[in-house]
Order: structure tokens, then C-alpha cells, then sequence
């Protein structure tokens, strides 16, 4: 027979120190955080370099060198300009008369030339002619005029030409360069924020001081209501039918795959689909921002349509049995009450669906948004949409791909402003989430 009593003393541990084992998990815990905290440390290193980077590179875009200069035309100049054969040479002889006074009345003395003039200036006489024609009012009375710098000098200003490594050609000369200081010291050279850059149009390929996003922002406006109408009631109807009515079989099993495979494809991909389709197929005009919103919707709707249901399997199964428990149909049951807790989840997937294609440039290259150079704003709604336009990362792109400095620098001031359109998307998904938010 077994004895069950013991004679060892029973060891009791107390609760409230803490064993080996207790201090690994304690100390394995510690670690955790710290690797988080190092990783959001160095994530946030690499979003602040980087934003550091595009602010340096992109905010010189915003800022413009002009020359303000008073010019007094008279009937008589104006007959005599028009009378010549070369008329934008006679006004710019006119220029350079009243800019010679200008300068004597500031006390300013610095050799120059008509060419000098052309350097720094452009062509100057074409922008007086167009303004007087188009404003006879004017002539005999004095006109404050302020015109643009070329983008070499601004590229003086802006540090990206020195005096050091400047070569003499036809675009600029190192004696140019002593104009400039001594119009800026006198006054008649100042800097602005650059309005035109914002509101402006692309400009060529000659003339980077002259470029402008606001056609190709209209262009992006005009897409992204196109693909708002069609993927928000598409996505958000496909979305309901599939996790509340849809019977699940193998054919929904096999549809839902595909939805998530298409979420995966590459972009150009939707490009080359909206090529073939729209514009080789549907013959719709190629460039033109339906077109644009059409192949967006495309690449959209994936993403609504996963985010959608995500809220919808959000909501609480006793949402659902409370209201077919009183009497409502299931369609009442979705829409009186299961999709009004899921809109804020819904809003906030649409919102940045839109800005995942606001920031698209793949699938315009292949309808050729890309190629077209958008000086013009559209001349109503439906021209908005049908004729052709670009789009601010085609714009974007392009600057990026041409061989002047001065572009590279709108490159850069168009990605300030495109980030900028996409963090007021967001904060707008915030605000939306937060207003229809419902708490059960």
C-alpha cells in the first residue's frame, strides 16, 4: 500500500514575482516594441526625406521673374508698326525706346542690345502687338506690362546657371547675366508667385517658363467624373448582389477569384484593353478624357468592389436577423439597414480607388494622352469630355522626358501639385468616414 502523504514541503510560487519564463515572454514583448517603434522611426526618415527632396526640387515651379516695364504707344507708332512688313520687329523697337527710358529715368547704365534683349525677354514685340490689337482702347495711354524672363535667366536665379560654367550661346550670354543683376537691383526685374503655372497650359517644347498644369488638371477633373458615375454604382451594386443576394456556388467562387485577380493586374494592361476597345472597336476619340475615365473605371472598380464587401461582411449577422425578425424583406434588410452602416467603409474605398487612378499614367500612354499637348482649356462640358486633353501625371511625364532643365523643374511643381490633390481626396475619405460612421 502507497503512502500519499508527502513528506517534501509543498513549493508555492506567489504571483507576484515574476518566473524565468514570465521574464523571457516580458522581455521578448520589449523587444517587439522597440523594433516597431525603430521601424516607424525609419519609415517616417524616408517619408520626410522624401518629401524634403520634392519640395526643394518642385517649389522653385512656383515662383516667376518678371520685368515690369510702363509702355505709352502712340496712333501714330501704332500706324507705323502696322504698316511694316516686319510689325513684330517695329514693336520691339518700340520696347526697347521705352525700355531705354525706363532705365534713364532710374539712373540705371548697362550695355545692351536688341538681341540681349531677345535673350532675356523672347520676343517681346509679338506679346505687345497681340495686346494692343486686341485692346485699341489703350493705345495713347500708359500700359504697365510685366513680362516673363526666359528660363535661362530664371535658371540664374534659381541657381541651376552660374557664372562659372555658363557657355555664350543664342539662349544666353555671360555678359547677359550683368543686365539682370542690375535690373533686379533697380527694380524692373522682380520675382511673383508663378499664377501661370497653376492655371496656365502646356507651352511646347521651347518655352519651359511658360508651361502650365491647368489644362491637363481640367483633363484629370473631366476622368475622374467620369469614373465616379460609372464605378461607384457599378462597384457598390456588384458588391451587394454578390455578398448579400448571390447564392454561393462554384460560378460566384469563381467570379469573386477573378475580382481579386483583376486588382492584381498591371495597369498598362487596362490601357492596352482600352485601346482595342474604345478607340480601335468603339472608334471614340482617342486622347479624349471619357475615353480616359472609361479605362480608369476598369482598373477601379477591382478595388470598390473589394473594399465594398469588406464593409459589407463588416456589419453584425444580428443586424440582418434583427430586421428580417420584425418583418422586413431582404432587400429592405440590405438597404434600410445594412448598407448605412457599411457607407462609411464604401465612401472611403471610392475615395481612394479615385485617387489610385488620379495617379495613373500607364494606361494613358496607350490612348494617347500622353503624345497630346494641351494649350487650350475646353470649351464646355461635352467638349470637356470628348476632346482630346492630357492629364496631370501625363503632363507630368512629358515634362519629365524633355531635355530642358526648366521642365524637369514643372516636373517636379506638377508632383506637388498632384500630391495635393490626392491629400484633400483622403482627408475627404476621413471626413466622410467619420460623418456617416454609426457605432452599434
Amino acid at each position: 500500500m502507497t503512502d500519499l502523504s508527502s513528506t517534501e514541503p509543498a513549493t508555492h510560487r506567489s504571483l507576484k514575482v515574476a518566473d524565468a519564463r514570465t521574464k523571457k515572454r516580458n522581455a521578448a514583448e520589449k523587444r517587439f516594441r522597440a523594433y516597431g517603434i525603430v521601424a516607424i522611426a525609419i519609415g517616417g526618415l524616408f517619408l520626410l526625406a522624401l518629401t524634403y527632396n520634392i519640395l526643394k526640387a518642385g517649389l522653385p515651379a512656383f515662383t516667376q521673374y518678371v520685368v515690369e516695364l510702363e509702355v505709352t504707344l502712340t496712333q501714330d507708332e501704332f500706324d507705323a508698326a502696322e504698316s511694316q512688313m516686319l510689325k513684330t520687329a517695329a514693336y520691339t523697337d518700340i520696347f526697347i525706346g521705352n525700355f531705354e527710358a525706363n532705365l534713364e529715368e532710374r539712373g540705371v547704365e548697362v550695355p545692351y542690345d536688341g538681341d540681349a534683349i531677345e535673350r532675356l525677354l523672347g520676343k517681346v514685340g509679338g506679346d505687345i502687338r497681340s495686346y494692343y490689337r486686341e485692346n485699341l482702347d489703350d493705345i495713347g495711354q500708359p500700359v504697365t506690362f510685366q513680362l516673363q524672363t526666359s528660363s535661362r535667366v530664371e535658371g540664374y536665379f534659381k541657381g541651376r546657371v552660374n557664372r562659372d560654367t555658363i557657355v555664350d550661346s543664342r539662349f544666353l550670354m555671360g555678359s547677359d547675366l550683368d543686365i539682370v543683376d542690375a535690373l533686379r537691383d533697380a527694380g524692373v526685374l522682380t520675382s511673383r508667385f508663378n499664377w501661370a503655372f497653376v492655371t496656365g497650359t502646356d507651352s511646347g517644347v521651347d518655352n519651359p517658363g511658360g508651361a502650365g498644369i491647368g489644362a491637363s488638371a481640367i483633363g484629370s477633373f473631366f476622368m475622374m467624373l467620369v469614373v465616379l458615375f460609372l464605378s461607384l454604382p457599378i462597384g457598390v451594386a456588384a458588391s451587394i448582389y454578390l455578398e448579400e443576394f448571390a447564392p454561393k456556388n462554384r460560378l460566384t467562387d469563381l467570379v469573386e477569384v477573378n475580382i481579386s485577380n483583376l486588382a492584381a493586374v498591371p495597369s498598362i494592361v487596362f490601357g492596352i484593353l482600352g485601346l482595342s476597345v474604345f478607340i480601335q472597336f468603339a472608334h471614340l476619340p482617342q486622347s479624349a478624357p471619357l475615353v480616359g475615365g472609361l479605362v480608369l473605371t476598369l482598373m477601379t472598380l477591382p478595388t470598390i468592389i473589394i473594399s465594398t464587401r469588406a464593409s459589407l461582411k463588416s456589419v453584425p449577422p444580428s443586424i440582418r436577423d434583427a430586421a428580417l425578425g420584425i418583418g422586413a424583406s431582404k432587400m429592405q434588410s440590405v438597404f434600410h439597414h445594412v448598407l448605412p452602416l457599411a457607407m462609411p467603409g464604401i465612401l472611403t474605398g471610392t475615395i481612394i480607388g479615385l485617387a489610385q487612378a488620379l495617379g495613373e499614367t500607364a494606361p494613358l500612354l496607350l490612348i494617347g494622352m500622353v503624345g497630346f499637348v494641351a494649350r487650350e482649356y475646353p470649351d464646355g462640358v461635352v467638349s470637356g469630355f470628348m476632346d482630346p486633353n492630357s492629364a496631370m501625371p501625363a503632363q507630368i511625364y512629358t515634362w519629365a522626358a524633355r531635355a530642358d532643365v526648366g521642365f524637369y523643374e514643372k516636373a517636379w511643381g506638377g508632383i506637388i501639385i498632384l500630391l495635393i490633390f490626392l491629400l484633400l481626396m483622403n482627408a475627404l475619405a476621413i471626413f466622410l468616414r467619420k460623418k456617416f460612421e454609426r457605432r452599434w
